[in-house]
C-alpha cells in the first residue's frame, strides 16, 4: 500500500457526485425497481445484464459465470497499473425480496432517504462502485492498480455456487473491498465479522398410542427438549459464540408419542478456532434415553472475517481518504457475514461494509442516506488510487 500523502482526489469526487446526483438516482432507480430475488434466475440475470452494460461502458471486460440453479454471476476486469496486483471489489445483486414486492414497497425518496426493496443491501452499493469509476474516469484519475469487479447472484442463500470463484479471484488479488452495506448511521466500517454456519439436530424415537401403550413410546420430542437445553449451554457471550435454536419440528398428532422431532440451530462465531470447538461440542451430544438416537449434521459455512493487521491497514488507508472529506470514519465488529469472510480467510486483507449508509436491510423500511453516498464514492475512489 502507498505510504503518499492521502490522495486529493476524493473532494473531487464528491463534488463530481453531487453535480451529476441525478444521474446517480436514475440508475439506482432501474436497480431497485428491477427486482432480482436470489431464486427467480430470469429477473437476477436482468439486473446482471444491466450491470454488464453499465461496466462495459467504462472500459471494464465483462465474464459472466453461467449459472444452471442460480442468476449468473458476473465480473468485469478494468486495466491498470503495469505489473501490480489487482484489486477486487465484491458484492452481490441478489436481493431477499420476493417478485412484487414493489406494489407495497415502492421505490422513493423521502426526507433525504431513498426507499426500496435492496436499496440499502447492495444495489446502493453497486452504484457506488459504478460512479467511483465513472468519476475516476471522467475526471482523468489513472495510476490504480487493475481493478476485479465480482457481482455473485447467490450471496443471501448461502454463496452455495459463487464461493469457489470468490476464492478463486480473491487469491490473485492483494486487496479486498466489500460494498456491503455500512453500519449504524455512522456508517461504520466493518473490519470483522462473525463466521456463520447452522447445525440440524436430528432425534429419532419409538412412536406409541399415547393412551394405549403410552409406556411403550419413546418420545423424540421430549428428548430434543433435553438436547436444546444442553446446546444452549454453548453459548459464550464474552468470546463471541452463540448458537440459536431457531426452529423446532416434530410429532405427528397430540396422541401419539413422537417418533421423530428436529431442532435447527443457527451457529456463530468470532475466531475460526472457535468453530472447532463448537463442531465437537455438536458431536459429543448424547441421548438420555438410551432408547432413542441423535444424528447432527452442518456447521460453520462461512468462515469468521477476522481483524487481521491487513484488513486495519485497508481501514487507515479509508480513514485518511474520509479525513480528506471532513470525515472521522469509524470501524466496527457485526454479527453478521458476508463473501468478504471469504476472502479474509484466505489472508486476503479484506475491507468490508464500504456501501451505503442507511438502515433496514431485509425488512419494510429498508433505506439509505442520500447525501453520504457521494462521500462512499469519494472513499471507494480514494482506495482504489492509495492501496
Amino acid at each position: 500500500m502507498s505510504s503518499a500523502a492521502p490522495s486529493p482526489i476524493a473532494p473531487q469526487i464528491l463534488e463530481y457526485c453531487r453535480r451529476n446526483e441525478s444521474r446517480i438516482l436514475d440508475f439506482l432507480k432501474r436497480l431497485v425497481e428491477t427486482e432480482s430475488p436470489s431464486d427467480n434466475k430470469s429477473a437476477v440475470d436482468e439486473v446482471g445484464a444491466i450491470l454488464a452494460q453499465e461496466f462495459e461502458g467504462l472500459g471494464g471486460k465483462i465474464k459472466i459465470h453461467r449459472q444452471k440453479g442460480y442468476g449468473d454471476h458476473l465480473q468485469a476486469d478494468f486495466h491498470g497499473a503495469h505489473g501490480q496486483k489487482p484489486i477486487m471489489l465484491l458484492g452481490h445483486f441478489d436481493t431477499v425480496w420476493s417478485m412484487g414486492t414493489l406494489k407495497t414497497m415502492p421505490y422513493r425518496i423521502d426526507n433525504g432517504r431513498v426507499y426500496g426493496p435492496g436499496v440499502y443491501d447492495m444495489k446502493a452499493g453497486i452504484t457506488i462502485m459504478i460512479f467511483a469509476l465513472r468519476a475516476l474516469k471522467e475526471l482523468g484519475a489513472t495510476g490504480h492498480r487493475p481493478i476485479t469487479i465480482f457481482l455473485d447472484t447467490d450471496e443471501e442463500v448461502g454463496s452455495e455456487s459463487s464461493r469457489a470463484i470468490t476464492e478463486s479471484i480473491a487469491r490473485g488479488c492483494e486487496a479486498v473491498l466489500v460494498l456491503e452495506p455500512s453500519q449504524g448511521p455512522q456508517g461504520f466500517l466493518k473490519t470483522s465479522r462473525k463466521g456463520v454456519g447452522d447445525c440440524t439436530v436430528r432425534v429419532v424415537g419409538r412412536a406409541s398410542h399415547s393412551g394405549v401403550d403410552f409406556d411403550k413410546g419413546r418420545s423424540a420430542v421430549i428428548e430434543l427438549a433435553h438436547q436444546i437445553l444442553e446446546i444452549a449451554k454453548f453459548v459464550d457471550l464474552p468470546r463471541g459464540i452463540t448458537v440459536n435454536p431457531g426452529v423446532i419440528q416434530g410429532g405427528t398428532r397430540s396422541n401419539v408419542v413422537a417418533a421423530e422431532a428436529s431442532v435447527e440451530v443457527d451457529l456463530r462465531v468470532v475466531r475460526m478456532g472457535d468453530a472447532a470447538e463448537l463442531t465437537r461440542k455438536f458431536s459429543e451430544l448424547k441421548p438420555v434415553n438410551p432408547d432413542c438416537s441423535i444424528t447432527v449434521s452442518g456447521g460453520i459455512n462461512r468462515p469468521p472475517m477476522e481483524r487481521t493487521e491487513g484488513t486495519v491497514r485497508l481501514f487507515h488507508v479509508a480513514q485518511e481518504v474520509g479525513k480528506t472529506m471532513g470525515l472521522d470514519l469509524g470501524e466496527s465488529a457485526t454479527g453478521g457475514g458476508s463473501d468478504g469472510n471469504f476472502t479474509s480467510a484466505l489472508g486476503i486483507p479484506t475491507l468490508d461494509g464500504l456501501g451505503a449508509v442507511g438502515e433496514g436491510a431485509h425488512s419494510a423500511n429498508e433505506s439509505i442516506v442520500l447525501k453520504d453516498m457521494h462521500h462512499r464514492c469519494g472513499i471507494l475512489a480514494g482506495l482504489l488510487l492509495k492501496v
